[in-house]
Formats: C-alpha cells, structure tokens, sequence
C-alpha cells in the first residue's frame, strides 16, 4: 500500500508542477508584452521576403488563400508568394500558373511538411530572399502582416512568431480550438516573451532568417511536427524566437470532432517523438543553466491541457473518497489553478462566443483527445494530414483582433 501511496502521490505532483508551470507562464503573459515595435509609415529598409506555403491536396483552398495573401500592402516587388504544391490536381496547378506566384512542385513516397519546405529550400538560391515565411495553405495574412515582419528583422530579429488567429467560428468545436489556439499564444508565446525566454512556433504565420532556417531544417527526426524541433535547433543555435501580438495570421480551426482527433493524434505523436530525441539533451541544457532551450523540453512534459483537466477532475473526484488530506487537497487545488490559469489567458472576444453548447462539449473532447493518444502510433508511419474547407467566418477574417 506504501509504494502504491507515493505513486499515487508522486504522480499528483506530477499533475501539480504542470499547473504551477501554466500558471507562472499565464500570468507573465497578463503582466508583460510581446515584441511589437511597428509603426505605419516609418522609413525603413524593404527586404525581400519569400511567403513559403507547403500544400499537400490542398486544392478546395489553396487558390482564395493566394489571392487572399496577394493583397498585402508590401510592395510587390518585394515579396513573392511560393505554393510548394503536393499531389495537386491539374486544374489546380493550371490556375495557379496564371497567378503572380511561383509555384514548385514536390512528390514524395510518404508526404510531410518538413520534406517540402527542404525541397523548396534546395530550390531556392542562399540570397535569393532576405526573410522566409512559412503560411499554411488555408491561412491569410492581415493586410499589413508582411510590413510588421520586415519591421521586426529590421531591429535585428532572425526568427519570429506571428499572432495565429481562428477564420472561423462556426462550429462548437471550431471555438473551442479557437480558444486553445489563443491560451496558447498567451502562454508559450506572449508568456515565454516576457519572462525572457524564446516564444513557441506554431508552424505558420512565422518568419526567419533564410541561412539559420535551412541549417536548422537540415536534420528532423519527427513524422508531423517538424516546428517543435525547428523551434528547438534554433534555440540551441544562440537565437531567442521573438512574438508579434499584432501580426495576425487566420487560421482555419478544425469544425468537426473526428477531424479534431486526427490533428491531436499528429500532434501528440509529434511532441512523443520529440521528448523521445530531445529529453536528454534538454536535461543538459537545464543542468547548464541554458534555461531558453532547457524550457523547450520542460514544455513538452506538461500533459495537453484539455487531458489535463480531466485527469485532474477524476482526481479531484477519487480524492473525495480517500482520508488523507494530501491527496484530497492537492488535486482540488491544482483543478482550480488550472482553471484559473486558463480564464486569465483566454481573450475577451472569444468568451463571447462560448455558450452552454461548447462548455458541454468539453467532456466529449476528452474522451476523443483520450482516444488520439492511444492512436498516437499511426502518425509514427505516415503524415495525418488536416484537410481544409470551410470559407472564412466574416466575423473574424475582416475584423482586428483586439
């Protein structure tokens, strides 16, 4: 019963230390500030930018995404739009051609991001571009989106994160994706900024120097989740990874539970990879005080939030029926940090649209996060790809967030 007691109590505390981390990181992201320094019509040096978009049968979106993207208030000459088209269909490919893009195309046995980009960057001559940006196939850049970026590599930034928001809304699980988009921005973003340590990447809406990119996309390990140890190479190369709360990217939320799952499969197979080829060393980072990288890992072991406040819930409930203070108290306790640390990073014009609906929603989500984990060994052998369709929510694609 002892061993089963300091188990039990070893894992509460597990669960306990991940809240704390949570909460710290929350409430740096209330009290400090992100990295935007842009000011509309200073005169500043415009460098070429190159918009890298890796598409994989991406042909219900691809062509209004590029339009969209085209209507940037850069100059034109400056930027250039490159479609890295995977397994496209003619007509789609035939369209693009008559658009001001460039479009290279790529075909592999078994398809990832991380392929394309690197296919796209062996393409691609060293001076070609002064920055790279990487935009999914549904994402559309706000207006200004490309002027912030070249603002932010003027005042000697090499890598940034972009503001990724949801285009749409419609659905009960779009919201609630939209809002675990935006507590993640918070927290390993604007969060991580503010208490000095390099923001997170979210595998668009980013930017980077074009030498540091390409070194450190050159050696990848994981099937789907090639940002985390992009975002990992270049804080082991010496560069802190700035945030811009204000250059806003829309994104597509899934809408649907089953594609939900899918995307949280990939995503959890992902970061098990990663702990999988990173754990040690950032062990080492942390006993050598190289705390930017060390945190890098550190994140990684934090369970999923949504997994997270339903084992803590189960624990909380267990902890009722057990004697011992400690046990009872600690998961209650860290239930209501966790719940505390979320409401502090959700942004306001997101609550407005939670109703019964999607709080009742919560528990489903659970159970199909539940079931991604078990799957988690199909990402192991080929990309689970995300496929886009809905149109843009009017309501957030032509309005700032505030």
């Amino acid at each position: 019963m002892a061993i089963i007691y300091f188990a039990y109590l070893f894992f509460l505390s597990y669960l306990a230390l991940s809240v704390l981390y949570l909460a710290v990181f929350a409430i740096a992201g209330r009290l400090g500030r992100a990295d935007d320094n842009y000011l509309p019509g200073r005169a500043q040096v415009l460098k070429k930018i190159g918009v890298l978009i890796p598409a994989y049968k991406e042909d219900a979106v691809i062509v209004d995404s590029v339009k969209a993207n085209l209507a940037q208030d850069y100059p034109a000459s400056r930027f250039d739009l490159i479609v890295i088209a995977d397994s496209f269909q003619p007509h789609t490919l035939a369209t693009l051609a008559t658009l001001p893009i460039k479009v290279i195309e790529v075909s592999f046995e078994v398809s990832t991001v991380a392929k394309a980009i690197n296919a796209a960057l062996a393409q691609i001559p060293d001076h070609e571009y002064d920055i790279l940006v990487v935009s999914d196939a549904d994402n559309h850049m706000a207006a200004d989106f490309l002027s912030r970026i070249n603002a932010a590599f003027g005042q000697g930034w090499k890598a940034v994160q972009g503001h990724r928001v949801a285009k749409n809304t419609d659905t009960s699980v779009a919201v609630l994706d939209a809002i675990s988009e935006e507590i993640n921005n918070h927290i390993f973003r604007k969060g991580s900024r503010a208490l000095g340590l390099a923001s997170s990447i979210i595998g668009s809406g980013m930017a980077f120097d074009p030498v540091l990119m390409k070194s450190c996309m050159a050696n990848l390990h994981t099937m789907g989740g090639y940002d985390k140890e992009l975002e990992m190479n270049i804080v082991l190369s010496g560069h802190k990874i700035g945030y811009l709360e204000d250059a806003f990217v829309y994104d597509e939320k899934v809408a649907q539970q089953a594609v939900f799952e899918n995307q949280r499969t990939r995503w959890i197979a992902a970061q098990w990879q990663f702990l999988k080829f990173y754990f040690r060393r950032g062990i080492t980072e942390l006993l050598n005080g190289r705390m930017s990288s060390a945190f890098k890992v550190i994140q990684a072991l934090v369970l999923p939030r949504v997994i997270l406040l339903g084992v803590l819930a189960l624990c909380s409930f267990i902890g009722l029926l057990i004697p011992d203070p400690t046990l009872r108290s600690l998961p209650i306790a860290s239930l209501l940090g966790l719940i505390a640390s979320l409401i502090l990073s959700v942004p306001n014009y997101l609550w407005k649209r939670v109703t019964m609906r999607e709080v009742m929603l919560i528990p489903v989500l659970m159970l199909r996060f539940a079931r991604a984990i078990f799957n988690m060994r199909k990402a192991f052998k080929s990309f689970m790809h995300t496929p886009h369709t809905s149109a843009p929510d009017k309501s957030t694609d032509t309005v700032r967030i505030p």
